[in-house]
């Protein structure tokens, strides 16, 4: 199978400029299960630019349901099935074991591999997976959601993309940045002296939106990924911010302040017709959509403080759906429609927090730092990536939803905010 993977021609307005983002876990899950993933086996001449193996260890373990063997503690490091030694798993404790080997295959690499059952003793999957030389970090992620999807029944979140903005010091020049979900590959994609904020990915991760203020006021731009092209969307009289893809990739909702006042809009893409969905004299902004495609949950003042209600696009009908504490903002919604994130404020802190959307509970996933903001939910609902203060900058953070894993993904180049978590790549 050719692993499929999301050129851009764009990145191209820029190479590489900076490390990429480096994962540091801060909190692991109890109930990780232990793999075992041995060094692939290389069949060819020279040394792999990638290490597809290390590559795959980092997103398993990363994951949070998953703890990985080190190398090092390995008592062998079979690469067929007639080397593997159960009994040497065994005794290491391990559950599973990935073994490997990689060749070249004309003017590509060949990678197969297979998942043993130390229990069990058993192959449970074997695979072949092929890419050119430029892929291999590619073929690695595609063999971790592989592997992830099979043992968990949870789609695998490995070879998505993050978008994310970083200032300087001065915050005199301020860059839309894309790279892998783990933080590799950085690259950016805009480059401005005026702010950029609020990013938003479409469903078919084609397109990036966001806020650029170039103009001396807020305008909505789509960044076409595949070939580079930057088109203006929103520039309405007034403000305009907060972009928001509906599930079908159709409209987009947004925040227009006309007379002052911001409401929540949507914008049919192909008619460019607009609709206004709120009228009150408080601030109504952060539209999201529901997975339903028909509501949308947004932040508003109207209760005297900032909390988050849902808007019916059809009959225009208001419902509040957050109760606990006086700040609740910027929601984001799960997949499937069961859980909902957003900043909690507790304590004077400002906390990323899940709740329930059925039940109505509230659980918070984060107490490290005194501001967490802008969090973005995986496509499988797993993890919740966001800003967090760390001193006297800003950087990415992550957090498993149910908040027993938790890493950090600090940049060496000045503050890193605004995350958004790309769709699983068709």
């Amino acid at each position: 199978m050719v692993v499929r993977v999301f050129c851009l021609a764009l990145l191209l307005i820029s190479s590489v400029v900076r490390a990429d983002l480096v994962i540091e876990i801060t909190q692991g899950k109890q109930s990780a299960m232990p793999i075992a993933v041995v060094p692939f086996a290389w069949q060819g001449e020279g040394r792999l630019p990638e290490d597809v193996s290390a590559i795959i260890t980092s997103d398993l373990e990363h994951s949070g349901y998953f703890r990985t063997l080190p190398a090092v503690g390995m008592i062998s490091q079979p690469h067929t099935l007639e080397q593997v030694n159960y009994a040497d798993w065994s005794a290491l404790q391990q559950d599973y074991v990935v073994i490997g080997r990689i060749w070249p295959n004309g003017a590509e690499y060949m990678a197969e591999f297979q998942v043993l059952d130390v229990h069990s003793r058993i192959e449970l999957l074997r695979h072949q997976v092929r890419g050119q030389p430029g892929q291999l970090r590619d073929m690695a992620h595609y063999i971790s959601d592989f592997i992830f999807e099979r043992l968990t029944g949870v789609p695998g979140v490995f070879s998505t993309k993050l978008v994310y903005v970083t200032t300087n010091r001065e915050r005199t020049r301020f860059n839309l940045n894309y790279a892998d979900a783990d933080g590799a590959r950085e690259q950016v994609i805009y480059s401005s002296k005026h702010p950029i904020i609020s990013p938003a990915w479409s469903p078919d991760g084609q397109t990036v939106a966001y806020v650029s203020f170039e103009n001396g006021r807020s305008e909505i731009y789509f960044q076409h990924l595949s070939s580079g092209r930057r088109e203006k969307v929103a520039a309405f009289k007034g403000s305009n911010s907060a972009p928001a893809f509906s599930p079908d990739g159709k409209k987009l909702a947004f925040v227009r302040s006309q007379l002052g006042n911001p409401d929540v809009y949507v914008l049919d893409l192909e008619s460019r017709n607009l609709t206004r969905l709120t009228r009150h004299y408080s601030i109504d902004t952060e539209p999201q959509w529901m997975p339903n495609g028909r509501d949308i949950l947004f932040t508003s003042s109207r209760a005297g403080g900032p909390q988050i209600y849902k808007i019916d696009t059809v009959d225009k009908e208001v419902e509040r759906v957050t109760f606990e504490g006086n700040y609740n903002a910027r929601a984001r919604i799960t997949a499937d429609g069961r859980k909902m994130v957003y900043v909690h404020q507790s304590n004077g802190r400002f906390h990323i927090a899940a709740q329930d959307v059925e039940s109505g509970l509230v659980h918070i996933l984060t107490s490290e730092t005194e501001l967490d903001e802008s969090p973005s939910v995986a496509p499988n609902g797993s993890m919740v990536v966001y800003a967090a203060s760390e001193a006297d900058r800003s950087i990415l953070a992550a957090v498993s939803v149910d908040g027993e894993v938790k890493f950090r993904l600090p940049s060496k180049f000045g503050d890193v905010r605004e995350p958004a978590w790309s769709p699983i790549f068709k």
